[in-house]
Formats: C-alpha cells, sequence, structure tokens
C-alpha cells in the first residue's frame, strides 16, 4: 500500500516555464521520479482535475507516480485539493480509466507513425521472415485477440534466430485486432513487428507506460524457451530492448 505524507506539495510552474525535463515529486508518495514515469493533473476551468498526459495543457501543474494505484489513492484521500489548495479540486470518479484509455490511443498512434516510418511489418509470413533476416525485429506485435497457435509459432521463430542468446525480444499485445486495424490502416491486423527506426524507441515507451499504468510488467520472448514470456522487472525500464533482435 502506498502512504500518502501531509506536507504542502509545490507544483510544477506549467509547460515552456522552469527546467524541462526536470525531475518531479510525486504528491502521493513524495518520490521523485524522472516525468515520463509519472502523470502530470492540471486544474480546467470549471476547477475540476484532469489529466494531462503529454504534459502540455497550459496552467500550474501536480504530479502523481504513472500507475492506477497512486491515481486512485490520490482521489480517495483528495490529495489534489490540497496540491491545488481549492476545496473544488476533485477528479471525476472515471479518471484512471480514462487515462487506461489516452494511454491506449497513445499507443495506437505510435504504431501508426511507426508504420508510416515504414517500422512495421505486417502478417505472419513477413512477420517470421523479418525475425530470420539479418535485420530482426526489435519488438512483435500480436492482436490480444489472436490465437495460440500464432503466438507459439513466431515464438518459436524468434528462438531460432536466437539460438542460445539472452537478448530478449518485447512482446506488445495489448490491442486487439480492430486497434490494430485502426492504426495501420488496414483490415485483419493480427501479427506484426517492429524494426528499428525512427519511430520504434518512441512507441516502446508508450507501450511500457500504458503497461505501468495497470501494473503489468512489459512481457519479453526470451530465446530460452523456459523463460519465454518472461516479464521485465520493471516496466518503465528504457534499456536497449528497442534494438533489433
Amino acid at each position: 500500500m502506498i502512504d500518502a505524507v501531509d506536507s504542502d506539495v509545490e507544483l510544477d510552474p506549467g509547460p515552456g516555464r522552469g527546467r524541462q525535463g526536470a525531475a518531479r515529486t510525486c504528491i502521493v508518495t513524495r518520490e521523485v521520479k524522472p516525468p515520463k514515469k509519472m502523470i502530470r493533473f492540471v486544474l480546467a476551468p470549471d476547477g475540476a482535475v484532469v489529466p494531462d498526459l503529454r504534459a502540455r495543457l497550459p496552467g500550474r501543474g501536480a504530479w502523481i507516480s504513472g500507475t492506477r494505484e497512486a491515481v486512485e489513492l490520490a482521489m480517495k484521500r483528495r490529495l489534489f485539493r490540497r496540491a491545488f489548495r481549492s476545496e473544488r479540486a476533485d477528479a471525476h470518479p472515471d479518471t484512471p480509466d480514462r487515462i487506461a484509455e489516452g494511454l491506449r490511443t497513445d499507443l495506437r498512434q505510435a504504431i501508426a507513425m511507426a508504420n508510416k516510418s515504414g517500422c512495421v511489418v505486417t502478417g505472419f509470413g513477413k512477420v517470421e521472415a523479418q525475425i530470420g533476416s539479418g535485420i530482426g525485429v526489435a519488438a512483435v506485435i500480436h492482436a490480444s485477440d489472436a490465437a495460440a497457435d500464432g503466438r507459439r509459432k513466431i515464438g518459436q521463430a524468434l528462438r531460432r534466430k536466437q539460438g542460445d542468446s539472452t537478448y530478449k525480444v518485447p512482446i506488445i499485445d495489448d490491442l486487439s485486432e480492430s486497434e490494430l486495424d485502426m492504426a495501420l490502416g488496414r483490415d485483419h491486423v493480427i501479427h506484426a513487428a517492429l524494426v528499428a527506426g525512427a519511430g520504434t524507441t518512441g512507441c516502446l515507451a508508450r507501450w511500457r507506460r500504458l503497461r505501468a499504468f495497470d501494473g503489468v510488467a512489459t512481457v519479453i520472448a526470451d530465446a530460452n524457451p523456459a523463460q519465454a514470456g518472461a516479464s521485465a522487472s520493471d516496466p518503465h525500464d528504457d534499456e536497449t530492448t528497442d534494438r533489433p533482435a
């Protein structure tokens, strides 16, 4: 359980002011973290507290660790009122769900951008061929409703490619077939892969952020069959998992 503190909290000065990328203090835990691991909140004109996922909305902002648990605790303990020094500063009850949906939208958009940059291949055969190529893949994408057989065969292709290597490939399976269709502008996308390129790093960062919010570790495929589908220790970890396998 996260414990909150009762001391006053200082808000950030707003976008375009202060030191860009500076670490922020969570109003729930008082932990100091980089912005990429947190969610910013601002006051709307009507006094309601709204999430600012891209940290671009005007006005001073309060920051919370980027997990559903932290956001729900801030709402339960009415910490926004203290942070913004306003008795009207409350978030809508469905704010955690709105954040999760916003993060899913960000991931769809990131996949779409990666596709426009030529960093996405689609279709089982093309994904399998890309895995076996000299370039390899930076991540595998499965529709959340993909059949287990297709997942298994692609996992086998990864293991054939990697041999005894311990290099781990991210497995993105958070979006449904219809969501992938929307992101990639085509029908019936079940399996896809990211290759290294301009859009890959941002795509993986948004995936990690979505996973971290709901407390789900980032799933990876390992060359060792006994470890296939293992989980990374930190969903926010930005180590070099976006290189080609």
